[in-house]
């Protein structure tokens, strides 16, 4: 069983629409649709906006649907000069840059309890979605993801992440959440995000501008991975 979440409709509708056997379950206010891409089942799910949202959704489809691995994908703000708008960020790893406990003495993005700042993501998802994105002929990078409860629209947000986090490439307000909750349930994750704005001054007007169209160069390469990936 494949877990594919997504923050909005717009990142999660195209991939319904390539399933098949669909059934549906609605749970806590979200919907869960159970179906196959290809010879594989999946569970899709709408999680909304923010870690809370996605830490809910994300437990809630470990418990009840027992994934093997969750994808979260979406849209991202980037943070390296080396993803541009369209370009498609693939996680190796997560971290939440809005964590901070740095006043008592911990890192930056120190998650108490776990005591760990980065959570890695699976290593053989990882490189197929970069092998099938690099196939769409989209530019694909990876690195570090980073995750806050902040729409990133100014250079001084998006170079504080980069001084306190080198490794990021990119940031959105799901990823290292869902990553969170499989890390503490020992289930496998991936992130793939495409880069609907640079994080910056121009974030607001180009966010709605290419949301959509970043939507649509990733359903094909999500619907291709829950139909090829194999434990």
């Amino acid at each position: 069983m494949i877990g594919i979440i997504g923050a909005m409709e717009i990142e999660i509708e195209g991939i319904r629409s390539l399933m098949t056997e669909k059934e549906e379950k609605t749970i806590s206010g979200v919907k869960y649709v159970i179906g196959k891409l290809g010879n594989n089942n999946v569970v899709t799910a709408v999680c909304g906006i923010g870690k809370v949202f996605a830490a809910i959704c994300a437990q809630t489809m470990i418990l009840n649907f027992k994934p093997d691995i969750v994808v979260n994908t979406g849209v991202a703000g980037s943070i390296d000069a080396s993803l541009g708008i369209l370009d498609i960020a693939v996680a190796d790893k997560v971290v939440q840059h809005d964590m901070d406990t740095s006043p008592i003495g911990d890192p930056k993005g120190l998650l108490s309890g776990i005591n760990v700042i980065y959570m890695d993501a699976d290593e053989k998802a990882s490189a197929l979605l970069v092998e099938l994105v690099k196939e769409a002929g989209i530019n694909a990078v990876r690195g570090a993801i980073a995750s806050g409860d902040q729409f990133i629209a100014s250079k001084t947000q998006k170079d504080e992440i980069k001084a306190n986090f080198p490794d990021a490439i990119a940031c959105e307000m799901e990823g290292a959440a869902i990553g969170q909750v499989c890390y503490v349930n020992k289930v496998r994750f991936a992130v793939l995000r495409a880069i609907s704005d640079n994080a910056d001054g121009g974030a607001v007007e180009d966010y709605p501008a290419f949301a959509k169209k970043t939507a649509e160069n990733y359903i094909g390469i999500i619907a291709r991975f829950a139909q090829d990936y194999s434990l």
